[in-house]
C-alpha cells in the first residue's frame, strides 16, 4: 500500500459558523480571520494504491458551480485534484473507488463534472464505484432545511443514475475490513453517518478526520462547528474519539486544516490537546 495526500484547492468559510459558540476572541487565536470574518480552509484527499485498487477518499469542491456560488467561498484554484492527480501519474480513469465521507459540496463536488455539451452531469470517475451509506444517502437526498445548501442535488443524484453508487453496509459505529487495512468510524452529530476511515499504514493508523475534526482550533471539546446538526451528539463522539486517538497515538490527517496536514495529541491538565503537528511527507 502507498497513500498520496492531495490538496484539491482552498476556500474561505465564516469564522462564526466554523467555531459555532466559541467567542471570536479564543478562536481567532489559531484561525485568524479577515475583514470579513472569513478564514482560510483547505479541501485534501488521500489517495491510495493497494494492489489494483486506486481509492480516492473524498474530492473536494469541483468547478461545475455558477461564479455566484463560487464567490460566496473566495475558492482558490491554484491547487485542483486533477492536476495533483496527473503530478503523481494518474488520471481520473485510474481511480478505482471513490469513498466520499459525506455529501456536503465540499467533499463531493468534485466527483460529477459537466458533460460535453454542457446538458447534463456525469461522472468525472468513469471507471470507479462510488462509496456511500443507505442512511447518509437518503439524509441528503431528502434535506433538513438546515442542510439543504450543503446537498446540491447536481453532486449527488448522478451518482445514483450513472449506476456506480454502492453503499458500505453499516455495522454498529465501527465497521472493519471495507477495503484492505480500511476501517471506518460512523459519527452522526455533524451528518447523519458521516464515515472517519482509519488506515492502517505502516505500523500506523492514519485517521482522515473529515468533519469530526476539520482543523487543530478545533481540539477542545466545545469548538464544534455552527454547522453541526447535532452539536451535543459531536461532543460525545469527539470526546470518544480523543482520547481512543491519544492512547493509541493515531495520527490525524485534517481535511480542512489550512496550515497543518497531519497532528498527533497528547493528554494534558486541561484535556486532550494537540502534540505534534507535520506534513504527511515527514513522517511516511
Amino acid at each position: 500500500m502507498i497513500i498520496h495526500p492531495l490538496n484539491t484547492g482552498n476556500f474561505k468559510l465564516d469564522g462564526g459558523a466554523m467555531f459555532g459558540v466559541v467567542p471570536k476572541s479564543l478562536w481567532e487565536r489559531t484561525n485568524p480571520a479577515d475583514s470579513k470574518n472569513m478564514c482560510d480552509w483547505s479541501m485534501r484527499s488521500l489517495l491510495i494504491e493497494d494492489g489494483d485498487r486506486l481509492i480516492l477518499i473524498d474530492t473536494g469542491i469541483g468547478d461545475k458551480q455558477s461564479e455566484k456560488f463560487f464567490s460566496h467561498y473566495y475558492l482558490s484554484d491554484e491547487n485542483s485534484l486533477e492536476p495533483n492527480l496527473n503530478k503523481l501519474g494518474f488520471s481520473v480513469d485510474d481511480i478505482t473507488d471513490v469513498f466520499l465521507t459525506h455529501l456536503h459540496f465540499d467533499h463531493c463536488g468534485g466527483a460529477i463534472k459537466w458533460n460535453k455539451n454542457r446538458t447534463g452531469f456525469e461522472p468525472v470517475f468513469k471507471n470507479a464505484i462510488y462509496w456511500s451509506t443507505e442512511k447518509h444517502w437518503k439524509w441528503a437526498t431528502e434535506p433538513n432545511s438546515r442542510e439543504k445548501a450543503s446537498f446540491l442535488s447536481e453532486n449527488i443524484l448522478p451518482l445514483q443514475e450513472s449506476g456506480q453508487l454502492k453503499f458500505v453496509d453499516r455495522q454498529g459505529d465501527f465497521t472493519k475490513n471495507v477495503f484492505n487495512n480500511f476501517d471506518i468510524l460512523f459519527v452522526d452529530g455533524h451528518t447523519e453517518s458521516m464515515m472517519i476511515p482509519h488506515i492502517h499504514y505502516k505500523e500506523q493508523t492514519l485517521v482522515f478526520m473529515a468533519d469530526l475534526l476539520p482543523s487543530v482550533g478545533h481540539l477542545p471539546i466545545p469548538y464544534v462547528m455552527g454547522y453541526d446538526t447535532r452539536p451535543l451528539i459531536t461532543l460525545s463522539e469527539k470526546e470518544r474519539f480523543l482520547k481512543k486517538a491519544e492512547e493509541n497515538n493515531y495520527i490525524l490527517f485534517l481535511e480542512h486544516d489550512y496550515s497543518n496536514e497531519c497532528c498527533t495529541l497528547q493528554n494534558t491538565e486541561k484535556g486532550i490537546r494537540l502534540k505534534d503537528t507535520f506534513n504527511f511527507s515527514q513522517l511516511f
